[in-house]
């Protein structure tokens, strides 16, 4: 008799181990990614996430770069600009000059979805920059879309007044922010503890611990109706 209960006894406490481990390896990240502006280039008729930062790229006549808004992770989901991108289409009505280039660009304000409370993301736009010859892409989007703004780390924060404000900054899934700015400027590396439940999931050491917890608590209740027994 005492052998059975043992064994039930037993029982219960796996199945509760495996009902805590399953619930929260289930639990969804509360961390969605970074709300900024990422930087693109055309490659023929793909978007290739840029290299490096607007300040930096020199743009030679007749490159198009785009400019999009929205919520991700890193640059491997960022989400790109949308729609038509054609230098030709972009830049018919702006005659070539000597002396100047002209760069194609496209600024995708992303969804609603992605935009901080209370604002309404502008419709796409695209213009032509014609800007001299040694200007960057940060001066060729200056020349068409200001007001811009940017960080003390340089990073783009906004452009054409969007957003109002932020910058980079961390947000959970429903769209919160949960951290003023990431330790890395998103697109590039995660911020610190990337890995470790950083991400508002829980890690494996805190599952771990909480299942240790659930086992020693479970034994001593068994022991405890041994001995009643």
């Amino acid at each position: 008799m005492t052998g059975g209960r043992a064994r039930r006894g037993r029982l219960a406490v796996g199945a509760f181990l495996a009902a805590l481990l399953c619930v929260l390896a289930a639990a969804p990240a509360q961390a969605a990614g970074y709300r900024y502006w990422s930087f693109w280039e055309r490659d023929g008729a793909q978007w290739t996430y840029a290299t490096q930062g607007p300040g930096t790229a020199r743009p030679e006549d007749g490159d198009v770069q785009g400019f999009r808004f929205s919520v991700s992770d890193d640059s491997k989901d960022s989400a790109k600009p949308r729609g038509p991108a054609d230098f030709d289409a972009i830049c018919e009505d702006t005659p070539a000059k000597d002396g100047r280039k002209r760069v194609g660009l496209v600024v995708d304000f992303g969804t609603a979805g992605d935009a901080p409370g209370g604002e309404t993301p502008p419709k796409r736009r695209i213009a032509c920059a014609q800007v001299g010859e040694d200007a960057t892409s940060a001066e060729a989007l200056a020349s068409v879309a200001k007001p811009l703004r940017y960080d003390s780390k340089a990073l783009l924060c906004a452009i054409d007044g969007y957003p109002k404000t932020g910058c980079g900054e961390q947000v959970a899934g429903d769209g919160t922010t949960t951290k003023a700015q990431p330790e890395t400027e998103p697109g590039t590396e995660k911020a610190d503890g990337a890995g470790d439940g950083a991400d508002g999931g829980p890690s494996v050491g805190l599952i771990a611990g909480i299942a240790a917890v659930a086992l020693l608590g479970g034994a001593g209740i068994w022991q405890a109706r041994r001995r009643r027994g």
